[in-house]
């Protein structure tokens, strides 16, 4: 074997092995989150060292991300470029299935940059990207679907059926959680249903 067809097959599989890991972060990243969201963990506040390892997963996942994505261009099966990988619909080889791996992308930078930025930025803002992280696991795994080539790996399905199973059952959990706290009535202080009590009967 020349050591040009190792170095085509060394970038493939750099390619592949990088992407598969990014996808894995961004799944725990989300599944913390969702984790730490629904209290799943505790009623308590979650430890520091808890949203610590949620940041970093996030952060692993945006460098495994970078890495996948230079191992493309470097592979010449493809022969991707950086406006493919950078610009939503702008490559000829799997258009669609690549466009919704670039918006994951931007998606990704977007929540990390919020992450970094948080004292900067109103919370409101930053709540509403996050609330929407499940959002970047959609985008991930139908990116990564139809175009892996290990997607009829039992292991790499089992995976993706596993992961998908529970992101659903923690974001239904998370919507009724939520749900409920909205609907659950708040009780006044005992001073002040006495006020209350007391203005209504004079």
């Amino acid at each position: 074997m020349s050591a040009a067809v190792v170095s085509e097959q060394l970038w493939w599989y750099l390619a592949r092995a990088t992407g598969i890991v990014a996808w894995v972060a961004i799944t725990l990243a989300v599944v913390w989150g969702l984790m730490l969201s629904t209290r799943v963990l505790g009623r308590t506040a979650a430890p520091a060292w808890l949203l610590d390892l949620h940041r970093h997963l996030g952060a692993l996942a945006l460098v495994f991300t970078g890495l996948h994505m230079a191992a493309l261009v470097a592979d010449s099966y493809v022969e991707f470029g950086w406006v493919d990988l950078l610009v939503p619909f702008g490559s000829a080889y799997e258009t669609n299935a690549v466009a919704w791996g670039v918006i994951g992308f931007w998606f990704l930078v977007a929540v990390e940059l919020s992450s970094v930025l948080r004292r900067r930025i109103r919370a409101s803002v930053w709540r509403w990207i996050h609330r929407r992280r499940w959002g970047l696991f959609v985008l991930v795994t139908v990116h990564g679907l139809p175009i892996g080539t290990d997607v009829r790996h039992p292991a790499y399905r089992g995976l993706a059926i596993g992961s998908i199973q529970l992101v659903l059952f923690l974001t239904i959990v998370r919507i009724i959680a939520g749900r409920r706290a909205r609907q659950r009535p708040t009780v006044a202080p005992a001073g002040a249903r006495g006020q209350v009590s007391a203005s209504t009967t004079s």
